[in-house]
C-alpha cells in the first residue's frame, strides 16, 4: 500500500535576531530569521513525518506559508512511494502548477515554498530508508540520481548523459571518500564573527571562538561604508592570521563597477572569494567581476532558473562564477540556510553528498557540516 501523506501542516516560525543583529548584512541590516516550516503527516504505523523548511528574514514569511498551503494538494493524498518513483515528475508537478507558475516561475515566494515541500519529502524518504539524507543520496546509482533532475532548461549546458558520466567517473573512489568523511568530517566556513552589525570587539572575540572550534575559513559581511568594510576586514584578518581563509559577502548591494572598485580596496586582506557582489540576476556582471579581480566570485544562496542562466553559461568561465549552495534544482532537496539559528540539516547532508559523489578532489571539498549530519535521522 505504501506510506500515504495525510496532510501538510505549515507553520510561521520567527526569531527576533534583529535585536542582537545576528544575521545582519548590507542588504538586510535588521533580519528576523524565520522559517516556513512544513510537517508532512502520514499513516505510517510508527508515526513517521517529513519535516522541511524554507528560510526568510521576517516580514513576508506568512506569504511562504500561504504558498506552501496552495502547493500542498500536489502531495497530500499521494504515497511517498509514488513520489519517489518519479522525483523529476514530482518536482515538475510543483513548479509547473498551471496557475501558480504564473507567480514565479521557479523563483520568489513560490519557489521558496516548493523548497520547503521538497525538503519534507526527502526527509520522509530518508527516514523510511533509515538513512541520513547524505547517505540516501550517496547510495543512489548515477542513473537514479540523474533521474531526479529536471534538465528541461539546462540540457544545452549539461545533458543527462554527461551528468551520468561525471558521476560514474567518481565511482571508483566513492567508498574511500565516504570513509574519509565519516572519519574526518568535511571542511566548512563560518560567518559567526562576520555579521555587519557586530562591533569591532565582537568580531575579534567571535573570530577567536570560531578558531578554537576548529574553523580555518571565516566570512565577513561587507557592502556598507567602504572605510568601515576595510577596517572590519583588517580586524578579521589580524585575528585569524595570514594562513586562514577570509571570504567576503556583499549580499547583492553593489552594482558591477562598484563591486570591482570595492574589491580592489579589499584586496589588501587577500579575500579568497566574494559572494553575491551584485544582483544575482546579472550573470555576465558576475563573470566580469570574476575576470578583473583575483578573488573568485559566487552567486551564493541562489541559483538562477535554467533559462536565465543560459546566456552566461555559454560564456567562458561562467560556471566558475557559480556557487548556488542551497537552492538545488529539480527533485534534489532545496534548503535555505539557517544562519545564526543553526538550523541547517539539509545543507550539511548535501555537502557531504557533493564531496563524496561529485567533487572527488580535496581542493573542491571546502565545507564541514555539523556533526549531527552524520547521525541517523530521528524517527517521527
Amino acid at each position: 500500500m505504501g506510506t500515504k501523506i495525510l496532510r501538510a501542516v505549515a507553520r510561521d516560525i520567527r526569531f527576533p535576531t534583529s535585536r542582537s543583529l545576528d544575521g545582519s548584512d548590507a542588504m538586510n541590516p535588521d533580519p528576523d530569521y524565520s522559517a516556513a516550516y512544513v510537517v508532512l503527516e502520514t499513516d505510517h504505523p510508527d508515526g513517521l513525518a517529513g519535516h522541511g523548511l524554507t528560510f526568510t528574514v521576517g516580514r513576508g514569511n506568512e506569504l511562504c506559508v500561504a504558498a506552501v498551503e496552495l502547493l500542498a494538494p500536489h502531495i497530500v493524498g499521494r504515497t511517498l512511494e509514488d513520489l519517489t518513483h518519479d522525483l523529476r515528475g514530482f518536482w515538475r508537478s510543483l513548479v509547473a502548477d498551471t496557475q501558480l507558475r504564473w507567480l514565479g516561475p521557479e523563483k520568489g515566494v513560490v519557489h521558496l515554498a516548493t523548497a520547503a515541500l521538497v525538503n519534507a519529502v526527502w526527509d520522509l524518504y530518508a527516514k523510511l530508508e533509515k538513512k541520513p539524507l547524505w547517505k540516501l543520496l550517496a547510495d543512489m546509482s548515477p542513473e537514479q540520481l540523474v533521474a531526479c533532475i529536471d534538465f528541461r532548461y539546462i540540457e544545452d549546458a549539461l545533458t543527462p548523459q554527461e551528468a551520468t558520466h561525471l558521476l560514474r567517473r567518481q565511482l571508483p573512489g566513492r567508498a574511500k571518500r565516504e570513509q574519509e568523511m565519516l572519519r574526518d568530517g568535511f571542511p566548512a566556513y563560518t560567518t559567526s564573527a562576520g555579521w555587519i552589525g557586530y562591533s569591532d570587539e565582537k568580531i575579534t572575540k567571535l573570530a577567536h571562538e570560531a578558531m578554537a572550534e576548529g574553523f580555518t575559513q571565516l566570512k565577513l559581511k561587507v557592502g556598507g561604508d567602504p572605510a568601515s568594510d576595510l577596517r572590519r576586514a583588517r580586524i578579521l584578518r589580524e585575528a585569524i592570521g595570514p594562513d586562514r581563509q577570509l571570504m567576503v559577502d556583499a549580499n547583492q548591494v553593489w552594482g558591477v563597477d562598484e563591486a570591482i572598485e570595492a574589491m580592489r580596496a579589499l584586496a589588501e586582506v587577500n579575500p579568497w572569494w566574494i559572494e553575491e557582489p551584485t544582483s544575482p540576476d546579472d550573470v555576465l556582471g558576475h563573470l566580469r567581476i570574476r575576470e578583473v579581480q583575483a578573488a573568485a566570485a559566487g552567486w551564493g544562496d541562489r541559483l538562477l532558473p535554467g533559462g536565465q542562466l543560459s546566456p552566461g553559461r555559454r560564456q567562458r568561465g561562467a560556471r566558475r562564477a557559480a556557487d548556488g549552495r542551497e537552492v538545488w534544482r529539480a527533485g534534489v532537496p532545496a534548503c535555505r540556510r539557517g544562519g545564526p539559528l543553526r538550523v541547517r540539516p539539509a545543507p550539511g547532508d548535501l555537502r557531504l553528498h557533493r564531496g563524496q559523489r561529485v567533487a572527488g578532489e580535496p581542493d573542491l571539498r571546502v565545507r564541514r557540516p555539523p556533526a549531527r549530519a552524520l547521525r541517523p535521522p530521528r524517527e517521527g
